[in-house]
């Protein structure tokens, strides 16, 4: 089945913050055991809503700061951004605001942005801090916190290792891109409509439900259905 419509949605961050797994796990379901820094790569995944299937564009992108001239190149004709952190970096959190939103706000005003925190199955892992005394747990208060600071419309914590909530967070990115763009046909004012308050989230065995609050095109409780 052809796609009726495509989405272009680029993923930044700070390197080895997890962009690339969460991508590969969510387009295969599978989890990458090595490190590879990225210059660009890109993924593709149908989804279908209300019966119409749409080809999500994924696109990865280096963070690291050699890329820096390079890395804009990839957002023009960006529908939405994926803007990730590590949950287990304070580092990667900060650079959040110091770096990514000024440089999103230049190369491309208005696009809207879904904040990821990522790693999130090293958050509440003992050993891991044990090992790592250097490093500093981010709280689901602290993302909320700053979601708001940045203004984005949507906060969502996964791991790319479990796939707990991977496909709440890609998926969100492809509402908050169908959301935010205005409607020039009454069919296509009718489709917006229908979808206006659902937030697809895949549960995964043994996750707990997650409600997505302060968002302002959501219902309070989210509709949860699987688009796989």
């Amino acid at each position: 089945m052809s796609a009726s419509r495509f989405i272009k949605c680029v993923t930044v961050g700070d390197g080895a913050v997890g962009k690339t797994c969460l991508l590969i796990s969510y387009t295969s379901n599978t989890f990458p055991t090595d490190y590879v820094p990225t210059v660009f790569d890109n993924f593709s995944a149908n989804v279908v809503v209300n019966g119409a299937t749409v080809n999500l564009g994924l696109w990865d992108t280096a963070g690291q700061e050699d890329y820096n001239r390079l890395r804009p190149l990839s957002y023009r004709g960006a529908d939405v951004f994926i803007l990730a952190f590590s949950l287990i970096s304070k580092a990667s959190y900060e650079n959040v605001s110091k770096k990514w939103i000024p440089e999103l706000k230049h190369y491309a005003p208005g696009v809207p942005i879904v904040l990821v925190g990522t790693k999130l199955d090293l958050r509440d892992d003992k050993q891991f801090f044990i090992d790592h005394p250097g490093a500093v747990p981010i709280t689901t208060a602290q993302g909320e916190e700053l979601r708001k600071l940045i203004g984005a419309p949507a906060y969502i914590e996964c791991s790319s290792k479990t796939q707990q909530l991977v496909h709440a967070e890609c998926e969100g990115s492809f509402r908050c891109s169908h959301q935010s763009r205005p409607s020039t046909t009454q069919a296509k004012e009718k489709e917006e409509q229908s979808t206006k308050g659902l937030f697809y989230i895949v549960i995964v065995t043994g996750v707990r439900s997650l409600c997505v609050t302060h968002v302002p095109f959501l219902s309070s409780h989210c509709s949860l259905r699987s688009l796989i």
